[in-house]
């Protein structure tokens, strides 16, 4: 590549790092980032800083300073660590990092370690002394945990090693495929994610003989109707001013777009939407949503279990808070379970974006327009969490992004997210690291530029 990196081995890396099978199952002993620290520290030609707060879990920070201690400093995070798997539901051993029909195949292929391996391969020069430095420090830091709230990763950095990597503006995910219309390229850029309000339902029951069923107070019974009162009631409707700019921008048919961004209206359109995957998105960026993820309960087949146990997923959307996750909890269990039901706060974490603007939304403007040819960037909510959280509060400016062939579809590459048969094309590697190669250049140029 003619910006300093090399697309062989930036696939490669991607390779390794899938092989490296750093599933973090939410555990304190899964993970096992170490792995993927030692392959970059070899990738990247040197040790940097390794940040352990429990054995195995490992992030690896550098830092290459700026010609002007003034400048705002970019630091680039990515993740190492990536969701467990189950194999049998796989056409290719999902930690092989096999390339089939020109895509990498792998978990964690498009979330995130594509742009993990990309993000090396952009710092490595200036690492090196390849490239001249920036006017701030460049930050590098793969970080552990993300799959899991980030404790032991970047919230870790953020509260305890700020001096590592503080900075002004942020590159992390999520890299979305881009969209061709009729007024030419639309680029989406991650500036605003959903906040995680997770969940825990606790019922005590009473324990009894399994074959005598009748009027016993089945903890189990209790939490399974809990969770199907819960899934079975109308979800608050949010439709945010980023929810409209995005939906008008991306080339959809304007009568839909009209009933996309009508909350009245907007449950009926998605019911419309013969794309699931593209139907599933829409839905979590416009509603408060609920999804129940592990159920635990009884010690025994033909014992009436006392306890009963369920993790939920819920996030938030920007327009809404904890009162309205309180209001449909209550509308929806009902006084009965409501005050039998035991609800824990697992994690809380609130709605946050960015401003689009400033020198480095400009400069992703100017690579996607060298490389993509006349672009329009669209700013993006996503429902999913990532670091970007922990760094935003502090006055951060923080994105996502990356570039791909057509071969990757928006929705369907979302959908790959923690699902089966995850994987990225070769293509869309390459183009990624070019456009974050870019990207940095043109920050650098652009802070400059202000400097002057």
């Amino acid at each position: 590549m003619s910006d300093g990196t090399d697309a062989g081995e930036v696939v490669e890396l991607l390779q390794q790092l899938i092989r490296n099978e750093c599933v973090n199952d939410g555990t304190p002993d899964s993970g096992n980032e170490w792995r993927s620290v030692e392959t970059l520290s070899n990738f990247l030609g040197q040790k940097g800083t390794i940040i352990e707060p429990h054995p195995g879990r490992q992030s690896v920070v550098y830092r290459v300073p700026g010609t002007d201690p003034g400048a705002p400093a970019l630091t680039l995070l990515p993740h190492l660590d990536v969701v467990p798997v189950t194999r049998e539901s796989w056409d290719h051993d999902p930690f092989e990092g096999k390339i089939v029909d020109g895509y990498v195949w792998g978990r964690g292929a498009v979330d995130m370690l594509n742009v993990t391996a990309a993000m090396a391969a952009v710092f490595r020069p200036y690492l090196a002394g390849e490239k001249e430095p920036l006017p701030g420090d460049l930050v590098f830091a793969a970080v552990a945990d993300e799959e899991a709230g980030g404790k032991l990763g970047a919230g870790n950095l953020v509260e305890s090693h700020w001096d590592l990597v503080g900075c002004e503006y942020l590159l992390t995910e999520v890299a979305s495929p881009g969209f061709r219309t009729a007024a030419g390229f639309t680029l989406p850029v991650t500036v605003a994610e959903k906040g995680p309000a997770w969940r825990s339902l606790r019922l005590a029951g009473t324990p009894g003989h399994g074959s005598q069923p009748y009027r016993t107070d089945n903890a189990l019974v209790g939490i399974a109707d809990a969770i199907t009162r819960l899934v079975g009631t109308p979800a608050p409707v949010d439709i945010s001013p980023g929810w409209v700019r995005f939906i008008s921008s991306i080339g959809l048919d304007p009568s839909l777009v009209a009933r996309l961004i009508d909350p009245d209206q907007v449950d009926g359109a998605l019911e419309d939407i013969e794309d699931e995957s593209f139907a599933r998105w829409a839905h979590a960026c416009t509603h408060l949503t609920v999804a129940p993820t592990m159920v635990e309960s009884g010690q025994k087949q033909n014992t009436i279990p006392d306890s009963g146990d369920a993790s939920l997923d819920v996030r938030i959307t920007p327009g809404q808070d904890r009162t309205t996750l309180d209001d449909l909890f209550r509308k929806a269990l009902g006084p009965d379970l409501y005050d039998r039901l035991e609800i824990i706060d697992d994690l809380d974490f609130p709605p946050n974006e960015s401003d689009p603007s400033g020198p480095l939304w400009d400069a992703i403007s100017d690579a996607a327009n060298h490389l993509a040819g006349p672009s329009t960037l669209v700013p993006m909510l996503t429902p999913v969490l990532t670091d970007g959280r922990f760094f935003r509060p502090r006055g951060v400016t923080a994105y996502g992004v990356g570039l791909f062939d057509e071969s990757m579809e928006f929705a369907n590459s979302l959908a790959m997210f923690h699902g089966n048969n995850e994987k990225v094309s070769v293509a869309s590697v390459e183009m990624t690291a070019h456009l974050l190669a870019l990207t940095v250049e043109r920050f650098g140029q652009r802070v400059r530029d202000r400097a002057r």
